[in-house]
């Protein structure tokens, strides 16, 4: 097990969840709907919980920490953002974008179970899977509200 491809695979997921970070304070800035606001607060900190965990790994591996986000997440939060502007503020429109930017987490905890398993210890992977089920949980309840609104 090579430090720099665990670094690197652990850093994937530091940068996946400064974008849902930030995608939950711009749809939070984006609706006036004080249970959007409350969800979008929880989704945020659950990502708050995963970045402290996986930065912990990351310095006692002797890395440096990933900032910022993903391309994938900057695009996320642009399109929410034309979305807000041109729906005006639409509930279904933001959970939709919510659920975008939440699809793209999950691939991406999923691609580094699937493509970096042998380069995480066991503790690792253990935390990692974790999280994945926080964030799939996530997910599963951002779906459920937007399918909420398609059915009314």
């Amino acid at each position: 097990m090579e430090n720099e491809k665990t670094i690197a695979a652990l850093n994937t997921l530091v940068t996946i969840n400064n974008d849902r970070i930030e995608g939950y304070e711009t749809a939070s800035k984006e609706t006036e709907e004080q249970d959007l606001k409350t969800l979008f607060a929880q989704f945020s900190s659950t990502s708050q919980k995963c970045k402290q965990e996986l930065t912990s790994e990351v310095n006692k591996l002797g890395g440096t920490v990933a900032e910022g986000t993903l391309t994938i997440g900057k695009f996320f939060r642009v399109w929410m953002d034309v979305k807000a502007a041109l729906t005006g503020k639409d509930r279904k429109a933001i959970l939709n974008s919510c659920e975008y930017g939440e699809d793209q987490a999950k691939e991406t905890y999923e691609k580094v179970l699937e493509d970096d398993i042998e380069n995480l210890n066991l503790e690792q992977q253990t935390m990692i899977k974790a999280q994945h089920t926080s964030l799939k949980a996530d997910h599963d309840k951002v779906k459920s509200m937007r399918d909420l609104v398609s059915a009314d």
